[in-house]
């Protein structure tokens, strides 16, 4: 297996029985890389068999708390307790920015977020354009989109090629189309049904829009608002993306591995 990928959260900020907030697990070998950390992300990866001792980096798409509500519990979580406590690095990958809402966390939770030396190492990327990761295993390419000002997307390339694309929340925009080009996997919110946009967020038409001029090969549609229960959002994505197509719920897997 080249790559596999778990949705841990398909929802928003509203809470839900059935979806938790923003998250992805991606599997590159045998490390686990997270993206962002919503409400509800340490039980979801515990459901999928992985303790965040496992996790080896943490990727933020932008500073929202569905995104990163998780962060202080994580935190916290791998200092103590003490019996269990983690010894293994990790990295933490956003925008421009992050090590200051870092800081700005420690003034409220002070020692208890804050882990021993060498333990939790910061990356921050370009918020005004694109920027490149070397990440030995893998490599990353990201790009700021079309939502608030530390949004980025991230496509992550395997050893073998195989690529895949989380957008993060955004609206409608060309930079994202670019990031996508011809990747065999793109993870795309959709938060609002056809008819009923907002700024700063897509609908399924306007997600399949971006992933046909990307041409890339499979897509699957997350990030759900309540809204988007009632209606038929594979038929919305369809007036504009005829390729294979997956509408996200947690715990969702997909595999892409070496073989297609």
């Amino acid at each position: 297996m080249a790559m596999k990928i778990t949705i841990l959260g398909s929802g928003t900020c509203v809470p839900s029985l059935k979806r938790s907030s923003c998250s992805i697990l991606i599997q590159v070998e045998t490390t686990m890389l997270l993206f962002d950390s919503g409400a509800g992300t340490m039980h979801r990866l515990l459901e999928a068999g992985v303790g965040i001792d496992r996790i080896s980096f943490i990727f933020y798409s932008h500073l929202h708390p569905d995104h990163t509500g998780e962060l202080v519990s994580f935190l916290f979580a791998t200092k103590y307790p003490e019996s269990y406590r983690r010894r293994k690095p990790f990295t933490i990958v956003a925008a421009k920015g992050f090590t200051e809402f870092y800081e700005r966390l420690k003034l409220a939770y002070g020692k208890w977020i804050e882990l021993e030396p060498g333990l939790m190492t910061i990356t921050e990327l370009d918020d005004r354009g694109r920027d490149h990761l070397d990440c030995g295993l893998f490599d990353v390419d990201s790009t700021p989109v079309k939502h608030i000002d530390s949004s980025l997307a991230y496509r992550i390339t395997a050893p073998d090629g195989r690529s895949v694309v989380y957008s993060g929340d955004t609206d409608l925009c060309e930079d994202l189309v670019s990031l996508s080009t011809d990747a065999d996997l793109l993870i795309c919110e959709s938060a609002m049904p056809d008819g009923m946009k907002v700024p700063g967020h897509l609908t399924p038409s306007l997600a399949g829009r971006i992933a046909a001029e990307a041409g890339v090969k499979r897509l699957v549609l997350t990030h759900f608002y309540p809204e988007c229960e009632s209606v038929d959002l594979y038929e919305q994505c369809r007036k504009t993306y005829q390729g294979p197509l997956l509408l996200a719920r947690d715990l969702m897997e997909i595999a892409l591995d070496r073989e297609g």
